[in-house]
């Protein structure tokens, strides 16, 4: 599941820059809900911070909580995006990606739909 704070390195002019990744993770609520969140530390790290209730939102009023998915990436550009398109997929695409069933994600695809 989660890396705690891994880094990759690219060159420019002379110059070692260093990205941090991120992980996008998917958490399932007491509702029945899933909430979609990021982060830059330890996936259990911030699914334990939920699962206390330590940020005031959604999650807090949502518990007891469970991690359904989470999947890491080298840059956190790349995990924004990713978490920005889980965002809008509606529950049924959400269920398929957490599932693994990639063949069924494009049945699942609608556009103006409302979402979960």
């Amino acid at each position: 599941m989660g890396h705690a704070h891994q880094y990759s390195r690219t060159w420019a002019r002379g110059v070692v820059i260093l990205f941090m990744g991120s992980s996008v993770y998917i958490l399932r609520c007491a509702n029945g809900s899933y909430y979609v969140g990021i982060t830059d530390r330890d996936v259990q790290t911030r699914f334990s911070e939920h699962q206390q209730g330590l940020h005031d939102g959604y999650t807090a009023r949502n518990r007891p909580l469970e991690l359904v998915h989470s999947e890491y990436f080298e840059t956190i550009k790349d995990a924004i995006v990713c978490e920005r398109r889980l965002k809008g997929w509606s529950r049924a695409k959400k269920e398929a990606w957490i599932a693994g069933r990639f063949d069924l994600l494009p049945g699942l695809s609608r556009r103006g739909g409302a979402r979960d």
